[in-house]
């Protein structure tokens, strides 16, 4: 974010071979081992300011492509996306997603930096969830390979998304990597935690979900899924 609000031409990429202080949602910390993929992408986006959350969705479908093109996963791994931006195989998380934006010093629309943390060979310890690597499902390729791929996947959605005019394309995409309609979950919000049903995403990229019967839309909060434990290991 510095370099880029300093100046640095955009768009481009940063990486780390290890994190010692790794930031994800509502600020929590971790450590990541050599070996897995640590890259932040900074760039310009025209989309209206409000339609910057779509971009973690959009990171999400570009995660799974760039694995699937350079790694033959195991048959019954199942690699998939949960909202608003995990990767998950089955209900282990093997990466997550973090964007931030914040509005340019010149010109018009915002400054966007896309996170992408992946566990291609190792996971951290004892954070209250299941956790898994690639390399538990298969040959997991090498950061920088995985980085490439990456690269070009996100701006292939990133046109497709066309500064946020066609979301539904995007939609379309992440629906098809996701779970399964219906399917049990845990919404972690402000407000406590809601049991509901998994029913997908709203026309601009919400969680929907069936809490008692009500159809219901949520912009913020974790979901966690049946089996998974969450931070604080409270099923």
């Amino acid at each position: 974010m510095r370099l880029a609000l300093d100046g640095e031409a955009l768009p481009f990429w940063v990486t780390a071979d290890i994190q010692t202080g790794g930031r994800g949602r509502s600020g929590r910390i971790w450590v990541s081992q050599q070996g897995n993929l640590h890259a932040s992408l900074a760039l310009r986006s025209d989309a209206p300011m409000e339609k910057a959350g779509q971009l973690s969705l959009l990171a999400g479908i570009s995660v799974i492509d760039a694995v699937l093109a350079t790694m033959d996963l195991a048959h019954q791994a199942e690699l998939r996306l949960k909202w608003p931006n995990d990767i998950l195989i089955g209900i282990a998380k093997a990466g997550g997603i973090l964007v931030e934006s914040t509005s340019l010093r010149e010109g018009s629309g915002f400054l966007a930096i896309l996170g992408f943390g992946l566990n291609l060979v190792a996971f951290p310890d004892a954070i209250g969830r299941e956790v898994t690597a690639l390399a538990r499902h298969g040959k997991a390729p090498e950061p920088r390979v995985l980085l490439s791929a990456l690269s070009n996947s996100l701006f292939f959605w990133l046109d497709r998304w066309n500064a946020g005019s066609d979301f539904s394309e995007i939609r379309t995409a992440w629906l098809e990597r996701a779970g399964h309609i219906g399917e049990p979950i845990m919404i972690n919000t402000a407000g406590g935690s809601i049991r509901a049903t998994y029913q997908g995403l709203t026309e601009t990229g919400a969680l929907l979900a069936d809490v008692d019967g009500f159809l219901k839309e949520f912009n913020y909060g974790d979901v966690t899924l049946p089996g998974e434990v969450t931070r604080d290991g409270v099923p």
